[in-house]
């Protein structure tokens, strides 16, 4: 009795881990068994195989039929062992060559009549085959997903048959190309936001060096409007992010027709999302919002509504550019390397600020409002934008402001001196440690004295120092200025004594201003 090996993979995070499914047909009462760590939908994939091969006109052999998945301690989730099942199944029965089978790799779901159906993690699949030597053996909607992974050789059958026929020579299956490369053309431009020059001022410096952003303002303020514009002003994912990206997305099952994913992500999910669903997790791990965003942008409007776990859950994702999802088979970790974008309104009814509208529990209702966000989680914040509302004359005879190209250009060239600066190993000033970064004699003094006088953590004294490096980066200044720094005190600090959602808006200082 000869044992059939097929190669396939079960997931932890984005990584691959290789899984062996083995096969053996012996002699003994008719009975169809998988064994080794499998959920229910693995465990179900034998009457899938069942029908499958009732639908080509075959039949199980009427023998003890027996199913390993090594190594037999990991957990094994998902549909996508339905092909590799039955490839071992097909491989036992020798209707395929075993030696053909020891080649490839092999993930897909099986519907009753035989046909392929996607199934999540192509592309990680596809980089870890390519990695081990072997080909992948995925459905056909996923052949140009798989064959980004490089020089590899890819089979992308539309069902379980004309795989047979390929390998018996009949009809070979041609190779796939690769799929498109995602673009998001046509966002909202810049040029339309009026007024609120200090809010694009500080706009432009969080893009730049991939700051953390909060925005607090009035309902209809423009809040929601401007970080709406903020994607526009990134420059394209490096080949290394756009990689790493796709592998994320892929995981999730959102990578559409195999579209490699160039721009920084955008997400926004409602202020009723669980924790499960922003950090990631449930009953099959599944990347959450802060892994979709990475690389990109998490924009959470309406910020103190979230539920008070799920902000809490941003804390050392913002810090260390990961999450882990811990349970009690296993721990998985999923990249997060995002840029927090979060928008509210100074209190519950949005009006502390106008006495004509305000309601009669002012300030309290403001400070309140303030405590479902806790100071660890405020610390990480880089940038506070305190935005007046916007008149109608303003609206009304305005000049038109730059468009998002315009300042884009500024954006990129600012990353362009970071790459250089950091030779790649970082991607941005939000991720520089404290003493990559240089400064002037006189503004080593001046952050000194601030921070003393300030009482500025070690956290938030480095992410000043990172934002003033990202003020001098738009001025393609080779050190940072005092003026940098002084720029950079006033959208993070407030003077002892004041809350900024219980006290109207300060004006903030630009570089012109503070030189």
């Amino acid at each position: 009795m000869s044992i059939a090996r097929v190669q396939t993979f079960s997931f932890s995070g984005i990584e691959a881990l290789p899984v062996e499914v083995q096969v053996q047909i012996a002699p003994g009462l008719p009975v169809f068994l998988i064994v080794g760590l499998a959920d229910k939908a693995v465990g179900e994939s034998r009457e899938r195989v069942r029908a499958a091969l009732t639908a080509m006109g075959l039949a199980l052999p009427p023998k003890r039929i027996l199913v390993n998945l090594a190594p037999a301690d990991l957990l094994k989730e998902g549909s996508h062992f339905d092909l590799p099942i039955a490839l071992g199944v097909l491989t036992a029965m020798d209707i395929l060559p075993a030696e053909d089978m020891l080649r490839f790799a092999a993930l897909g779901e099986l519907s009753l009549d035989g046909r392929l159906a996607p199934v999540a993690g192509i592309l990680p699949a596809a980089i870890a085959a390519g990695a081990r030597g072997l080909g992948l053996i995925c459905p056909e909607q996923q052949g140009a997903e798989a064959s980004w992974a490089g020089d590899i050789g890819v089979l992308a059958p539309a069902d379980l048959l004309a795989l047979i026929n390929h390998f018996k020579g009949d009809f070979p299956l041609a190779a796939p190309t690769h799929g498109p490369v995602e673009r998001i053309e046509g966002g909202p431009d810049l040029a339309d936001v009026r007024g609120m020059a200090a809010a694009r001022r500080a706009v432009e410096i969080a893009a730049a060096g991939g700051h953390n952003v909060l925005m607090v303002g009035p309902p209809g303020g423009g809040k929601s409007m401007l970080a709406a514009r903020i994607p526009g002003l990134l420059p394209d994912l490096t080949p290394r992010e756009a990689l790493e990206v796709s592998m994320v997305h892929s995981v999730a099952g959102l990578l559409n027709e195999g579209r490699l994913v160039t721009r920084p992500p955008f997400r926004e999910p409602h202020h009723s999302a669980s924790m499960a669903a922003i950090a990631g997790g449930g009953n099959r791990a599944k990347p959450g919002e802060i892994s979709l965003a990475h690389r990109g942008i998490l924009f959470l409007d309406e910020f103190p509504e979230f539920p008070r776990a799920a902000l809490e859950a941003l804390r050392q994702p913002l810090e260390s550019g990961r999450t882990t999802v811990a349970r009690a088979a296993a721990h998985v970790t999923y990249p997060a390397r995002f840029q927090l974008i979060a928008a509210m309104n100074p209190c519950r009814c949005g009006y502390l600020f106008d006495p004509a509208r305000a309601c009669g529990r002012a300030p309290r209702c403001g400070e309140d409002y303030q405590g479902k966000i806790s100071g660890p989680l405020m610390d990480r914040i880089d940038i506070v934008i305190e935005m007046n509302p916007v008149t109608p004359a303003e609206l009304l005879h305005a000049p038109i402001g730059e468009s998002t190209a315009t300042v884009a250009a500024r954006v990129t060239a600012a990353r362009a001196l970071q790459t250089t600066r950091y030779n790649e190993t970082i991607s941005n000033n939000a991720e520089a440690p404290g003493d990559a970064i240089d400064l002037m004699a006189d503004a080593k003094i001046f952050v000194e004295h601030a921070a003393e006088k300030l009482h500025l953590s070690a956290r938030g004294f480095t992410r000043i120092l990172r934002v003033a490096r990202s003020i001098a980066d738009l001025d393609h200044a080779p050190l940072v200025r005092r003026a940098d720094i002084a720029e950079a005190l006033a959208y993070r600090h407030r003077p002892p004594g004041r809350n900024p959602l219980t006290q109207p808006p300060i004006k903030l200082v630009t570089t012109r201003d503070a030189s």
